[in-house]
Formats: C-alpha cells, structure tokens, sequence
C-alpha cells in the first residue's frame, strides 16, 4: 500500500463530516496530532442537523446501518459505541407501500422477513427469499474487505481470489436480472434493488454487486440514533476532542500554502495559518480541486448521481400506516429511473422516502407534535440545470398533494412549520452537480477505478469522502475515513479486523455491534 511521503506527525483535516471524524479518530489512535478545520459552526457535513420552529431534523442521511464501523472508529482511542450513543434497532427497518394498495414489512430478522414474505406473495417467493438472502451474506464477504475496506495502488489490485469469488457469485451480471431470478414477485424486487439509486444508477444498468448495499439496509439491520443521525458524528467529535484533537469551527479553508511537492499548511478565511505535516480533505470534488488548483484528468468526464429534494414537516399529526421509514412505490418504475437519468425530468409518477423519526424518538419535536421527511430524487444540475427558485415551491405543493392523493389526508392543513431543500441548495453547499450523493457508482467509477485518495503530484495530501474511494453512504463515508488515515500512517491497523467482518446481522448487543 501506498503513503504520504515525509513526516505526518501533525496531520490537518479540511472538514468535520462524518469521513473527516473517522479519519481524526484512526490518525489519533496511531500516535499523530490532529487539528480538524470545518466551515460549519459544528461538526457533521452532509449528516448535519436542520432546525426550523420546535422540530430537529436531519439533514443528511436518516437510514443508519452498520453500526460496527463507528465503534470500530470509537475503538481506535479507546471509546465506545454503547458510552457515546443510544442506538435503538428499527424493527421493521423499512414499510414498503405500492400503488396497488398492498404493503410490506422489511425485517432484518430472517425468520420475520420469510414469513412476511409468505404473507405478502406465497410460499414459493418466501423460498426465493431465503435463497437471495444467503446469496446476499455471501456477496458481502466476497466484497468488504478486499472491495470495499482497501486501499488500491492501481486496477490491478482487484486481482484476488475474492475477484474470482465475486465473479461466481454473478457479481458482475445486472442487478435486477440476478434479484430476479430469486424473486418473481416484481414488488418484492424493488424493495431489494431501489438501493441502486443510492449509487447514482438505475436497477437494470447496476451491476449486481451492487446488492451489497441491499444486504446493509435490509440484513445487516437498520438503526437509529437518540438525537437523530446528526448524534453520530457529535458523538465521533466528542471523543476526537476527548483524545486530544483540536477543531476550529466556522473558518472555512481559503487555499493551500505548498512548498516544493508538500502542501505545507492551510489558510483559512479567518486569517488562520494552520501549518501541517499531512493534510486530508473530505469537501466533495469540486472543492477540493479548486483548493489544489487542478483536476486530474480523466478519459470520461465524472457523472454524478441523481440528487433529491427534501421536504422536512413538522406537523401537528401523524398516521398509523407510517413507519419510522415508509417507502412510498409509484405504479411507474422503469420510466422513473429514465426520468432521472437520461431524461433529466422530475418524477411524473414518484416513488418517495418518508422518514418519520418523531416515532421512534419524539423528542425531535415538540409534545404532541411530529417530524416527517419526505426525500424525492430528483435530476442532478448538470443533467438538468433547473430553475428551483421557481420549480421548488410547486414541486413541494405536487409532493404533499401527492401524498394526500395515495391516503394521508390533511396532510396540507396539518403542517405548521416546513423547510424546503433542492439541488440548487446542495450547490450552494459545494456538492457537485447540486446532489449530494456525489459521483455515481458507475463501472468506472467504482473500486480502482473511481477518484483515487492519493493525490497525484503532491507527496502529503489524501482524499476521504463519498467522491473517493471506496465511495457513497454513510458505512463507506466512515470506511474512507479509516483508508485515508492509512495512507498517512502507512500501516493498515488489524486490531480490529476480525471485529470488522462479522457477520453485523448477527448482532445482538444494544448498539447492534457484532
């Protein structure tokens, strides 16, 4: 493997995201001194925290899984998950609605999952099911830990035995052609396959590798943080503090002081002068190529992954049908994903994200009152430069009419407190293509061949964060965190690999570690 180059004895990391807290940690249990500069008044990034009359929202990602990771980063100075967080298992990780007027339960529990699998589509479906599932145990260890979890010099480090493993396993064919060859049932097959779109491509152009985000949502179990999302990586913060890190919040980096092949400190718009050792930047791509004054160039251009709009509600009801996560399936499917795509158009039928974290901790809003996310995907800015000053107020108001439309009557007249986010607020926050999923998990852009953390041409800087390797969600954000810390330290830490690659669904502890 790979390393910066020269001393890496005080290391500077460019923001306080959930990638930059991992690193932190990993860098501070290998002995380095680490002082975290962040633009925001507190730690987070893209799992921040929306405030808006009585109610706290996230305003990142709301689906928590693998949880193992953030103890794995906690362990390298010593903490602990069970001490920095309440994390309470969702059970069910998910309630899927169709157009249709049917609706699933999505357990993580095998047994649970088989029978209401056989509930909802018969006996011949619930046997498909546990044959996908051991199929989708087996595709996770063939990829985690030389696909996933690893640092790679060059393409030719996917040249292993787990290579030829992941071929055999079909890895390598369509995602919805292999989903189905379990499944008939094509309801059942969107609710293991929509996680493509987390990757920035449709079911049928994703590689079946891709299943492995399936097998993370809908095996490895879904959680939830007391406090919201946003409580990890205040927790992550905590204990970085705790551990001797220091942070500066609310100075955004200005630009780069080099000398020779060495970035040698950083200038912030405060006037801050923070000199470094090694330096780690986790803002997405094009803020990191303007701080470094290039691009590295590539034969094809980055394409990024569609983005979403998000409606945070504060309402004063609920409804019984909802879940603390509710997928909402449109009767559309094919033609959504070209809607997002390739045609650059908002869902003429959408399939919707409905997060209601006031049900599993209602101290997000006031008494008596409710939270509920609604997450839309939608088309990136490049795809479709939209007018979202103009097009976000009626998009919002085809949204909620929607919903009242499939049965969550008085919705409308319910809400007392709303904040509306687009693409063209994720662009203004510095994400690429105004999303905030970053570039699309696209054959070249995955494993070797997507954004490399080594930065070429420079001996001491290292990328982490969703546009880097090994790439998007909140386990693989955490996982860049640990990779760029190694390519500092030039040691891969084994403490915990044994650790790493349990089976999470077998968790039974509190926080859902294995």
């Amino acid at each position: 493997m790979k390393a910066v180059r020269g001393p890496t004895d005080h290391v500077v990391v460019v923001g306080a995201g959930l990638s930059g807290l991992a690193a932190t940690l990993h860098l501070l249990g290998a002995g380095r001194r680490v002082t975290v500069i962040e633009a925001e008044n507190g730690p987070g990034g893209r799992a921040g925290l929306v405030e808006f009359g009585a109610y706290r929202a996230d305003s990142g990602p709301s689906v928590l899984t693998m949880p193992h990771l953030i103890d794995e980063a906690l362990a390298a100075v010593g903490d602990s998950i069970d001490e920095r967080l309440d994390l309470v298992p969702l059970h069910p990780a998910y309630r899927a609605e169709f157009a249709d007027g049917s609706s699933l339960d999505v357990h993580s529990d095998a047994r649970a999952m088989e029978e209401e699998v056989r509930r909802f589509a018969g006996p011949e479906q619930a046997a498909g099911y546990v044959a996908m599932r051991a199929w989708l145990e087996r595709l996770y260890r063939a990829q985690m830990r030389r696909f996933i979890d690893a640092n790679f010099d060059s393409p030719l480090g996917v040249l292993n035995a787990d290579l030829a493993r992941l071929a055999a396993l079909g890895g390598f064919g369509g995602l919805d052609r292999r989903i189905g060859r379990f499944l008939g049932d094509e309801r059942l097959r969107r609710v293991f396959t929509f996680q493509s779109l987390y990757a920035g491509v449709s079911p049928a152009k994703a590689m079946a590798a891709y299943a492995v985000i399936s097998y993370m949502d809908t095996i490895a179990g879904v959680h939830f943080p007391r406090g919201g999302v946003h409580a990890v990586p205040r927790a992550l913060a905590d204990a970085a503090v705790a551990a001797g890190a220091r942070f500066h919040y609310g100075d955004a980096v200005s630009r780069l002081e080099r000398l020779g092949d060495r970035v040698v400190a950083v200038h912030t718009v405060h006037g801050r002068r923070v000199a470094c050792d090694a330096l780690v930047l986790t803002p997405d791509l094009p803020v990191v190529h303007r701080l470094l004054g290039r691009a590295p160039r590539r034969p094809v251009p980055l394409r990024y992954s569609p983005s979403a709009v998000v409606l945070h509600l504060g309402t004063r009801r609920s409804w019984s049908r909802l879940n603390h996560h509710t997928i909402s399936f449109g009767a559309a499917w094919s033609r959504t994903f070209a809607e997002l795509t390739r045609d650059g158009r908002v869902m003429s039928d959408p399939s919707l994200l409905i997060t209601r974290p006031t049900f599993t901790d209602p101290s997000l809003a006031a008494p008596g009152r409710h939270l509920h996310c609604v997450l839309a995907p939608c088309p990136n800015t490049a795809l479709a430069p939209l007018d979202w000053a103009r097009l976000g107020p009626i998009y919002r108001d085809g949204i909620v009419a929607e919903l009242e439309r499939r049965g969550f009557d008085g919705l409308d007249a319910s809400i007392e407190s709303e904040r509306l986010v687009t693409p063209a607020d994720w662009a203004a926050q510095g994400h690429g293509a105004g999303t905030p999923f970053s570039i699309a998990h696209t054959f070249t852009q995955t494993g070797p061949f997507r954004p490399r953390n080594l930065v070429g041409g420079v001996a001491n800087v290292v990328l982490a964060g969703c546009g880097t390797t090994p790439g998007v969600g909140v386990p693989t954000v955490l996982i860049s965190g640990k990779l760029a810390a190694a390519r500092v330290t030039g040691v891969r830490d084994s403490r915990h690999r044994a650790f790493a690659y349990r089976s999470p669904a077998a968790s039974t502890t509190k926080a859902g570690r294995p």
